[in-house]
């Protein structure tokens, strides 16, 4: 397999999923998972590992294991959890990471492990059941394919072609609802609904937010005191600042070029009319008048 342009292959051009071989922040990340799947199994370190670089949500605030929310996602429970997390890490993450570029995807990726580890650790915090994996990351890394190329079909259970959208939106609403159910372990569910959240929101905060103020309705607040305040402020600040204004300050740098434009005001007065003249023309007339009469005044 080779390596697939971005702008040739979008979302809409492209029918079927393309992965290429291992290379930049995927093969890194791969890389690393398998090798501390394979030294905490060839040390029988399991039960170390999961206490300790797993996430437990009590041990995290309880005794400062901050750091389990991001070694989590690089322990898992057994051969078949590393190959199918790894797996899919591949089959969406190369063309993601292509999109993206490898500096991004790699902030990306981690920011949605970790922040999916801290939504899991904010709902279970006297929990002591150890969570595992890169599934939150990888959930994100779904949904920012479903975004991305939202019309590539995938093929579920390697037989049947659905869109990505459509799958992505199905295991959003699968992975909702077994949050809260009431069998087995909601924690490793929770974890995946946090990758879904804060892979979406990474992607599409300018859209998301731009459409519920869109939809809010507009509300003015009339606010006497602070319409007076803002006034005197900018009143100060307008006489603080602003320059008096001159001719000079208004570019005529010279008496002459001034007594040139002062003329040419006055010819057309005489000519068309006080009225014919423009409020810039009157502003600089009186301007240039009072300019003149300070001069000769203070000579005398």
């Amino acid at each position: 397999m080779r390596y697939y342009n971005q702008t040739r292959y979008s979302g809409y051009g492209n029918q079927f999923i393309r992965p290429r071989l291992l290379s930049g922040a995927i093969k890194n990340i791969i890389i690393a998972n398998i090798v501390v799947f394979v030294v905490m199994f060839v040390l029988g370190a399991e039960q170390f590992f999961l206490l300790n670089f797993g996430l437990v949500p009590k041990f995290v605030w309880s005794r400062g294991f901050v750091w389990q929310l991001f070694t989590y996602m690089f322990i898992h429970g057994g051969f078949g959890h590393i190959f199918w997390n790894m797996f899919v890490l591949w089959m969406f993450g190369t063309e993601i990471e292509t999109y993206l570029g490898r500096k991004e995807f790699y902030k990306f990726y981690f920011l949605a492990g970790a922040g999916s580890g801290l939504i899991t650790l904010l709902f279970s915090l006297n929990s002591t059941i150890p969570v595992v994996g890169a599934s939150g990351a990888i959930y994100a890394v779904l949904v920012a394919f479903a975004l991305i190329f939202p019309n590539r079909e995938i093929y579920l259970y390697f037989l049947f072609p659905i869109k990505a959208k459509y799958f992505v939106l199905i295991m959003a609403i699968i992975t909702f609802f077994s949050t809260f159910s009431a069998g087995g372990s909601n924690i490793s569910h929770l974890t995946h609904l946090g990758g879904l959240l804060i892979g979406y929101l990474y992607l599409r905060p300018p859209r998301l937010f731009a459409q519920i103020r869109y939809k809010l309705p507009k509300i003015h607040l009339r606010n006497p005191l602070g319409n007076l305040l803002r006034r005197f402020f900018k009143v100060r600040r307008v006489a603080k600042k602003r320059p008096p204004q001159t001719p000079t300050r208004r570019g005529y740098d010279t008496d002459d070029t001034m007594h040139e434009e002062l003329n040419r005001l006055l010819d057309k007065i005489s000519k068309e009319g006080y009225e014919s003249l423009s409020e810039q023309e009157k502003q600089t007339l009186f301007l240039a008048s009072e300019y003149f009469a300070k001069k000769s005044g203070t000579k005398n």
